[in-house]
């Protein structure tokens, strides 16, 4: 017979997340994902100027702060017929990239590596023996006896002291830790380095954005002019201080965070065979060279795979009614047509219908409705979206830079393809990726300086900015890939004002609850099959669900457990 095991919250996650697990002799039969938490930005957003969604949305989130801006413009854009300039989109693209390589470097040292360093550990490390493997992994400066031998000092410290702080309530001593302490002391170092050095790339987003985090965006454009000579503009000496921060940026993903991934991953070989979950993929594609309506330039490619058909990739279209639908069977909604319908975000709907258990309750009402997630399916289909689904769209598209990244740290781990549908590869993919856009925004970068020494400071196209040139009605889509996956928004502008706002993002994806036939999204879907050494601390979960870094804030949004309205709060 199986047991139930709930883990609510997830930790190391942004927002509520609530998973139930059944175990059955030692292994997960079955599993059910819940957001615990609501808001309503499409409610928030009705009546407002288009012009000014981007500031909301972006506010869905504090981690993915940019890519819902960078999604809303594009949506107002595309309903509008509104082009942006090259050099705005280079902007875009450079803030797309500083915001994908704080995130998963963040991701990997401070929500995801603990899953697999034991921190504890580390204090039987030799600090010799640390530095001299961590010299033969990179050539990072910050590797000698001394440096590793003061870290494990201060780490005793704490321990001793019985507060463990940041690294307190872990589960230390686990079974399932196979590090040599060495390999957890260099672990444990590079967290704290990594802590620092985050604060930097996103400065980024303070030269082109005003700030961070929810930097400016403009429809039309980029919020920010170039003008080598001005002080209070994009200058010489802030496109240079741009430049320095993605070299340091590049140095720090291939001398640290690569060379750590790959180090770990070798100890934990047997998970290219856990988690894979899912065999579809969906990646809406980003990162435009020759304008965003040119698919054929996007470093990251757009479509689909189907049944890990990496011979075939199918076209995607947002626009198109029979592809993207949201499903409300098992989420606490209700549609105006019934909960057996599913919608288009178009012609979406996001009526609150909270009908689950009251609080306090041991376990959800699986079998009824037990999220505040609704279900996209694409074609009637549970698709994974995330770095695994951009790199493997990426792959089967013949993107030899790809191909080449993903050939050589296969050959390094010496794992077949197969490994790359596992709780390993949704890891490992997020590293090489990373790799790629700290490459790709060097040329990014190359390429506006370019453009500015050519005399092109063009940074908006405003053409169409008086709401009185707009049709009576416009719709728009706008896609992106978020760091977790494939964001879109959609938008219906009705007398110069949002008529409707729907937004699908990449946790809705993953994490949403089955759909009308059963099927499960990919959380539930990847943990099936996953071995549970003790139920009193599931490890094994946590580094599946990590996997996928989990964002449920800007998938659900606040109200309390009935739906009433809870606080006003009035900021200036």
């Amino acid at each position: 017979m199986a047991s139930r095991i709930v883990i609510d919250p997830i930790t190391r996650i942004e927002g509520h997340l609530r998973i139930e697990i059944e175990v059955k002799d030692g292994r997960v039969v079955d599993a059910y994902s819940s957001g615990t938490m609501v808001r309503g930005f499409e409610l928030i957003l009705k009546g407002r100027d288009p012009r000014d969604a981007w500031a909301f949305t972006e506010r869905a989130c504090g981690v993915c702060t940019t890519v819902h801006a960078l999604a809303s413009v594009r949506t107002v854009e595309d309903a509008l017929g509104i082009a942006v300039p090259p050099n705005a989109e280079l902007v875009r693209n450079l803030m797309f990239c500083a915001q994908y390589l704080q995130d998963h470097v963040v991701h990997f040292y401070h929500l995801h590596a603990l899953d697999w360093v034991d921190v504890v550990s580390a204090l039987k490390a030799d600090p010799k023996q640390t530095s001299a493997l961590a010299q033969s992994l990179s050539s990072w400066p910050k590797s000698s006896p001394g440096y590793f031998s003061d870290l494990q000092r201060r780490l005793a410290a704490f321990v001793d002291s019985g507060q463990l702080g940041i690294f307190a309530h872990g589960y230390w001593g686990h079974s399932a830790y196979k590090l040599p302490p060495e390999v957890n002391l260099i672990g444990v170092a590079h967290y704290l380095e990594a802590l620092e050095w985050q604060k930097n790339i996103v400065r980024v987003h303070t030269i082109f954005g005003g700030k961070n985090p929810h930097p400016n965006y403009l429809v039309g454009g980029a919020p920010c002019a170039i003008n080598l000579d001005d002080a209070n503009a994009i200058n010489a000496e802030r496109l240079a201080f741009v430049g320095r921060l993605f070299e340091e940026a590049q140095a720090f993903v291939e001398q640290v965070y690569l060379p750590d991934l790959l180090a770990v991953a070798g100890f934990y070989k047997d998970w290219g065979a856990i988690g894979g979950g899912l065999s579809n993929y969906l990646a809406y594609g980003d990162l435009p060279t020759r304008g965003y309506g040119d698919l054929a330039g996007f470093k990251f490619p757009r479509g689909a795979i189907l049944d890990r058909n990496l011979d075939q990739v199918v076209e995607v279209d947002g626009k198109d009614p029979d592809q993207v639908r949201e499903f409300i069977s098992h989420s606490w909604y209700a549609y105006s047509d019934g909960d057996d319908a599913s919608k288009h975000p178009w012609d979406g709907e996001t009526r609150l219908n909270y009908t689950g258990p009251r609080p306090p309750y041991e376990q959800l009402e699986v079998d009824q409705k037990y999220s505040w997630l609704k279900t996209p399916r694409w074609k009637g289909h549970p698709m994974e979206v995330g770095p695994l689904a951009r790199l493997l769209v990426a792959y089967a598209s013949g993107s030899a830079e790809v191909k080449e990244e993903v050939g050589g740290a296969l050959k390094a781990l010496d794992v077949p393809v197969a490994a790359l549908f596992s709780t390993l590869g949704r890891t490992a993919a997020r590293g090489l990726e990373t790799r790629l856009i700290a490459r790709w925004s060097t040329e990014f970068y190359q390429q506006l300086l370019d453009n500015i020494k050519n005399g092109d400071a063009r940074m908006a196209d405003q053409t169409k900015w008086d709401p009185s040139t707009w049709p009576a009605e416009a719709r728009g889509v706008g896609l992106s890939e978020a760091p977790r996956g494939a964001l879109a928004h959609w938008i219906v502008i009705r007398d110069g004002a949002i008529d409707n706002y729907q937004l699908v993002v990449p946790s809705t994806w993953n994490a949403s609850p089955r759909d009308a036939q059963g099927q499960r999204s990919a959380y539930e879907a990847a943990l099936i099959g996953t071995p549970i050494a003790d139920p009193e601390q599931p490890l094994e979960v946590l580094r599946t669900i990590h996997s996928f870094d989990p964002c449920i804030a800007c998938a659900v949004h606040l109200h309390d457990e009935r739906g009433r309205y809870v606080h006003h709060l009035d900021a200036f």
